[in-house]
């Protein structure tokens, strides 16, 4: 039956002939066996925080407040029903066109080109499925914009805007207007959606009559309230205000973002590459660089910035981003400390210097004969060649150099050589001459030294071809300018301790003999060094990799240069790790996220000037993130007096939202461990059935867990950073504190959680604490 109120595609339910819905919603609640006179809406109080108008439609809700707020409230899910239909048809309609695109063969690289740029818009589209309409702007002159995960225009060339994408300029205000800045809109809507059907809508008046302290309160705390699932999602209709700041900066240089924990930290980082790429298209063709502080770190965001459409990322950690480098030991903090510092960047750049070739006179052998390049030539030559050039550039180029001085000496040899024949000949030439009754005064018509004994210009080129294949003359060049292994070089490097006190006489005499007693195999510190060595020295000519996409190119290259770096944890990293970040993106085009009072690394940093001090300078911009969304309340209470023993010197994030659940205690003696571990982590599972649990623990005590707890995670504190858990069973937080940098480590395990935090307190000290 038709709904006479409504546009022809609405129909009204048999059972209540008042309520009008779309096809799609009448077939989801028909299939939940509900009729429409059955339904009930509430207003859950933890998302009722100052928001206004229609929220969650639930089956088993409180009845409305009256029969105009239900009547309301149905409508306006009926509206954002019948426009999200709308978008989801013309979202399919795009995808079989660009299907049937992609199905032609490209011949030439200009189709290739377009095809790589059609298979983005296609993976977009395609990743867009889930969530596409998440929110409405009504502006004060009653233009409606809808907001989404891409944006969609009606059919035809000149289509209007259907769809605003979240990462445009027009779609801004959704994430920071407010009553006191409504920045032209009279109203903000919310749209929660569960596969094609809009589940909820949320309103918030922009005219000062709601004054809730957060952009789309109702559905954020929704979101926060969703069980974990190990895998980070999206969070593009849930962004605050000061989040979004952050993530539509400019990208002219370094922007260093202070987080503490649950403020979203990884989720502006990961949206801001989004936006970056969808703003900055040049960006999309150099590729981005994400660094994150773990392979489980980097696996627990891996659906994020797919689900947002972008191929053209690459995802590190400092130790996996120089390729053929395993990092296969572990090793002290002292060294880690040692070999983190800037210090060794000068250092290698003079052992790298040390071991380009000293002038001399070249004495070279060519076809049986020996030709002197003198001393002074050979100088100029290398001083040509090595001026900003790394090692085997500059020796690729001294060769070529030393071909073309060869050839030269050769030619002017063969000169002098006739030209002193020529002397003696002359009257023997001349008798011959006359003899023969030739005119002396003829015109020689031929040229080239069949004739005169002077090589012609092609001679001359063909000389120099030779000699640059001959294997006798590559060979020499080898010997007195040999290619050089970036491994070989540093391990000859690091156990020498004469080269290290030379080259690096920052370092007292027991640190040079700590890092001369390392044994073999690299640890993590070590690749930093590595790096640079590989820089220093250069890879000559190599060809650039080939792949379909950029980032498989970027991946394979490790010169390539990005277009941005992400960097999630920033605060782990040494100076060196800093050094190589930059060589990556020489641009400075860098957005760091971290919290300094989360730091657990060897260095000894502080602040975020002393971090990045080395690589930086004072050339750095700064923002911060302020307000906890993750962490309940009753959790971040206890963190005051923790980041006092860490010595910070930032004010903690504040918590917006509370879980309702008093962290808890038991106190267990270090024999019982295991099987109080095992207890609390069942009840933990069944309390949190559908979400997550995780264990964190003192390092030595991780292993014993493991064997008892094989169906969760069991992490030391640093493992855990950037992780989040419905509930977190934390292990001895006093052995955690005791560890080196400890009571940073404890802030991080403490803040783990989104609803739980129960802790295990031993009595006593064991034989391993």
């Amino acid at each position: 039956m038709r709904c006479p109120s409504l546009p022809a595609e609405f129909l009204a339910d048999e059972g209540n002939p008042t309520l009008c819905l779309p096809p799609t919603a009448l077939r989801l609640i028909r299939a939940e066996g509900y009729q429409y006179g059955d339904l009930r809406m509430r207003r859950k109080s933890a998302l009722n925080n100052g928001t206004a108008g229609v929220n969650d439609v639930t089956p088993d809700g409180e009845p409305p407040t009256s029969t105009a707020d239900g009547t309301a409230r149905r409508s306006a899910v009926a509206e954002e029903q019948a426009f999200l239909d709308m978008a989801t048809a013309r979202r399919d309609r795009l995808v079989e066109h660009l299907q049937v695109e992609l199905s032609s063969e490209a011949l030439d690289a200009l189709e290739q080109a377009r095809q790589r740029m059609l298979r983005q818009q296609y993976e977009e589209l395609r990743q867009a499925a889930e969530g596409l309409v998440f929110g409405r702007l009504d502006g004060l002159d009653g233009t409606v914009r809808h907001v989404g995960r891409v944006g969609l225009r009606d059919d035809g060339e000149d289509g209007e805007p259907l769809l605003v994408d979240w990462r445009a300029p027009a779609a801004r205000p959704f994430y920071t207007a407010t009553a006191v800045d409504p920045q032209g809109q009279a109203r903000r809507r919310h749209i929660r959606t569960t596969g094609s059907a809009v589940v909820g809508v949320d309103d918030e008046p922009l005219d000062g009559t709601a004054t809730a302290e957060l952009v789309g309160e109702g559905a954020l705390l929704a979101a926060l309230d969703q069980r974990r699932t190990g895998r980070m999602s999206t969070a593009i209709s849930t962004l605050q205000r000061e989040q979004d700041d952050i993530i539509r900066a400019e990208a002219t240089g370094p922007l260093i973002v202070q987080g503490g924990p649950g403020t979203g930290k990884t989720v502006v980082a990961l949206h801001r590459v989004a936006y970056l790429l969808f703003t900055y298209r040049k960006m999309a063709e150099q590729a981005v660089l994400v660094l994150g502080p773990s392979p489980r770190f980097l696996r627990y965001i891996a659906q994020v910035l797919p689900a947002l459409g972008e191929t053209a990322v690459v995802s590190a950690t400092c130790d996996t981003l120089l390729a053929g480098v395993q990092v296969s030991r572990d090793e002290s903090r002292l060294l880690a400390e040692i070999k983190g510092r800037a210090l060794w960047q000068p250092a290698l750049e003079g052992y790298v210097a040390s071991l380009l070739p000293r002038p001399r006179e070249l004495k070279l052998r060519w076809e049986g004969e020996f030709y002197v390049i003198p001393a002074a030539t050979v100088a100029q030559a290398l001083t040509s060649a090595v001026q900003g050039r790394p090692y085997h550039r500059a020796r690729a180029v001294f060769a070529e150099q030393v071909h073309h001085l060869l050839a030269d000496v050769v030619a002017e040899q063969r000169e002098a050589l006739m030209d002193e024949m020529e002397e003696g000949f002359e009257d023997i030439l001349a008798r011959v001459d006359r003899g023969m009754g030739h005119d002396p005064h003829s015109v020689r018509t031929s040229t080239g030294s069949d004739i005169d004994g002077l090589l012609s210009e092609e001679e001359i080129d063909q000389l120099r071809r030779r000699i640059a294949e001959n294997a006798t003359i590559a060979r020499f060049i080898e010997t007195w300018w040999p290619t050089l292994d970036p491994e070989t070089l540093l391990g000859d490097l690091l156990t020498d301790r004469a080269l290290l006190a030379r080259f690096a006489p920052q370092l007292a005499p027991e640190e040079i003999t700590a890092v001369a007693a390392e044994p073999a195999g690299w640890a993590s510190s070590d690749v930093p060094l590595l790096d640079a060595l590989a820089e220093l020295l250069g890879e000559g000519d190599a060809p650039q990799p080939q792949g379909e996409f950029v980032a498989d190119r970027a991946r394979r290259q490790r010169g390539w240069v990005y277009g941005h770096v992400v960097i999630d944890e920033a605060q782990e990293l040494s100076e060196m790790q800093w050094q190589m970040v930059l060589r990556r993106c020489p641009s400075r085009s860098i957005t760091a996220v971290g919290d300094i009072d989360q730091a657990e690394a060897a260095h000894r940093h502080t602040s975020w000037a002393q971090a990045v001090r080395a690589a930086f300078g004072d050339r750095w911009t700064a923002a911060e993130l302020t307000i906890c969304y993750r962490t309940p309340r009753e959790v971040m209470d206890l963190t005051g007096p923790v980041l006092t023993k860490a010595g910070s010197r930032n004010t903690p994030p504040r918590a917006v939202r509370s879980a309702g659940i008093a962290p808890w205690e038991r106190t267990v003696a270090p024999a019982e461990l295991a099987g109080a571990a095992g207890e609390a982590v069942r009840q933990l599972r069944q309390r949190w059935h559908g979400g997550t649990v995780g264990v964190i623990a003192p390092v030595d005590r991780v292993a014993e867990l493991q064997a008892v707890l094989s169906d969760v995670p069991v992490l030391t504190a640093t493992q855990s950073k950037g992780l989040e858990w419905d509930a977190t069973l934390l292990i001895d937080p006093q052995g955690i504190a005791a560890e080196p940098r400890g009571w940073n480590g404890l802030y991080v395990a403490l803040t783990r959680c989104t609803q739980e935090l129960g802790q295990l307190i031993l009595t006593q000290q064991s034989p391993h604490s």
